[in-house]
């Protein structure tokens, strides 16, 4: 543990550690040198000059003490600052499709708890482990030069001791990782019940309580009285070690004064130096379950920063035309195939439509196209380029997307718009607003563009998130621009205009739209229908209903949903 803090968080833990052996051995000199001030003052020899280094050990070991702690702290907070900044930046490098629900909800808790566990290593728990390692070490070797036998008595325990530490961890470490989880789970839930209170009130189901967060918390309360439960054997067997320890030196010391080989005044002293050598081993089993939990947390900071980043090229070309091209691309999720050697080409300046049944992998084309993920096999291509070869910033310069599912940040109408091109001037960031449709949201909000949309544009409807969102896309201007399900929330009338402006704006942009609506497809000026993770047919819309294949049957029940009505009773 120590190796890998000190790789995680440089020169300033060793130093700690040699700052805290210093006051631990000054603090081992101070109990030793109890016994000759308690042998002068019981012994009736004059005791000035052990008083006198008694009391300037005493005084250096609390400026010690002091410092230690001081810089303890300092290494805590700054190991905090920069776990933060590392877990951040190597976030932000990791590959999109690695933020899969259950991954969001354990960095949460690691950026939150498992953070806080690892900084208390310097700043509280080091002490400690340090404490009950050097200190008895200093005591024991002191009491080498009081009586050697004694010495040799509390020494028989140190496997006994040590043996009890190790069984400890090892039954804190067998249910930390279960505690962990069901605390990112429990809390995963919670967000959820806060999120969905619509739905919940909607169904009834806030009376008698959510399932699913009852049963996260059920967990994690079973989980902590798991830990308790096995930690509390090892815990006991720790105390029962040390005082072991301290019984062994009292029989030891009392039958050496009996057989008269050691003087009272020794002995006392001697005693004492045994109560001292045992009090840093107590403080250390009290602080060793959070020193277990800080371990874990650790290792889980460190494989999170060992996760591989999307790789970036030493040099990235520039695209020269906002192409889009597929050559045999297949890709898996877990070893479950999604696409199977999938092939086609966008052309500049034109509109393909991807159609076909859920799970045909539209969704996941589009995330290849963008680099979320890299594909299993075959190549991606934007501008006659492997997406590979470009990098992230390149290749997001060159792509726009307008997700299914919109999120728009806590702020303004205006600032979610803006996220698109920060520099853009107020007429621009009006003009993509106009063109998606935005001005007709503003101008009933209170405020206007400077309305707050709330957490997760809470404030607005599904539709008019959309088309902030899209706002969002035709403000950054990227040359190529992915819509997935993009007008899925919006009227016929305002579909019917956005399609409108994304027609007129594919003249210089090359458009990739998943849609089941049927006024989107047929305006597309290539179809491509997925199935399986193939492609099953592509060409234009004509000429797909032509063949009268998958594209064809489509259509025809696209077609006949169109007019189905509810039935009113009479």
């Amino acid at each position: 543990m120590i190796r890998h803090l000190t790789a995680l968080l440089g020169p300033r833990f060793p130093r700690q550690l040699a700052l805290t052996a210093l006051y631990a051995v000054l603090q081992g000199l101070t109990f030793a040198l109890l016994v000759p001030v308690l042998r002068a003052l019981l012994g009736g020899t004059p005791a000035g000059g052990w008083l006198a280094v008694f009391a300037v050990v005493v005084a250096a070991t609390a400026v010690a003490h002091y410092a230690q702690s001081r810089y303890g702290y300092a290494v805590g907070l700054s190991a905090m600052r920069d776990m933060f900044h590392r877990i951040g930046d190597h976030v932000a490098t990791l590959p999109v499709g690695w933020f899969s629900g259950d991954r969001v909800g354990r960095l949460g808790q690691l950026a939150g708890k498992g953070v806080m566990d690892v900084m208390s290593v310097p700043a509280h728990l080091m002490q400690v482990l340090v404490t009950a390692v050097v200190t008895p070490a200093t005591v024991l070797a002191c009491m080498m030069f009081f009586d050697w036998r004694l010495a040799l008595a509390a020494l028989a325990t140190a496997p006994v001791i040590w043996l009890a530490f190790r069984w400890t961890a090892a039954l804190v470490q067998r249910n930390d990782a279960a505690v962990h989880d069901a605390a990112a789970e429990s809390g995963d839930r919670v967000v959820e019940f806060a999120q969905q209170q619509a739905v919940l009130r909607a169904f009834g189901r806030t009376e008698e309580g959510f399932d699913l967060l009852d049963d996260a918390l059920a967990g994690q309360r079973t989980a902590l009285r798991r830990l308790l439960a096995t930690a509390l054997p090892g815990l006991g067997s720790v105390a029962l070690s040390v005082q072991l320890a301290f019984t062994v030196t009292l029989i030891a010391g009392c039958a050496l004064a009996l057989g008269g080989s050691v003087d009272v005044p020794a002995l006392a002293g001697v005693l004492v130096l045994a109560v001292r050598f045992t009090e840093p081993l107590l403080a250390a089993a009290d602080v060793g379950a959070e020193l277990r939990l800080a371990r874990g947390s650790l290792g889980r900071i460190r494989e999170l920063l060992d996760t591989p980043a999307l790789p970036e090229p030493a040099e990235s070309p520039t695209p020269a035309v906002p192409s889009i091209e597929l050559d045999r691309v297949s890709f898996a999720y877990d070893a479950r195939p999604v696409l199977r050697e999938v092939s086609f080409t966008v052309a500049p300046g034109t509109m393909t439509a991807l159609v076909g049944p859920s799970g045909s992998g539209k969704t996941t084309l589009t995330r290849l196209i963008a680099r979320f993920w890299d594909a299993g096999a075959g190549s991606v291509k934007v501008g006659g380029h492997d997406v590979r070869e470009l990098a992230t910033e390149r290749l997001m310069g060159m792509v726009s997307m307008v997700f299914q599912d919109v999120y728009l940040f806590e702020g303004t109408v205006e600032e979610n718009v803006r996220l698109g091109r920060p520099d853009a001037t107020a007429e621009e960031v009006r003009a993509a607003g106009r063109a998606a449709r935005v001005d007709e949201i503003v101008e009933r909000l209170p405020g206007g563009w400077q309305a707050r949309v709330g957490e997760g544009g809470a404030t607005l409807s599904g539709g008019e998130r959309q088309r902030v969102s899209i706002a969002r896309a035709l403000l950054k201007d990227a040359p190529i621009v992915l819509l997935d399900e993009a007008t899925a929330a919006l009227d016929p009338e305002n579909e019917a205009a956005l399609m409108d402006a994304l027609s007129a704006l594919a003249r210089d942009r090359t458009l990739l739209v998943i849609a089941h609506r049927l006024q989107t497809v047929a305006r597309a000026d290539q179809i491509v229908v997925l199935d399986g993770g193939r492609v099953a047919e592509s060409g234009t819309h004509e000429r797909l209903l032509e063949l009268g294949g998958r594209y064809a049957a489509f259509w025809r029940e696209r077609s006949r949903a169109q007019g189905w009505r509810l039935a009113g009773r009479a």
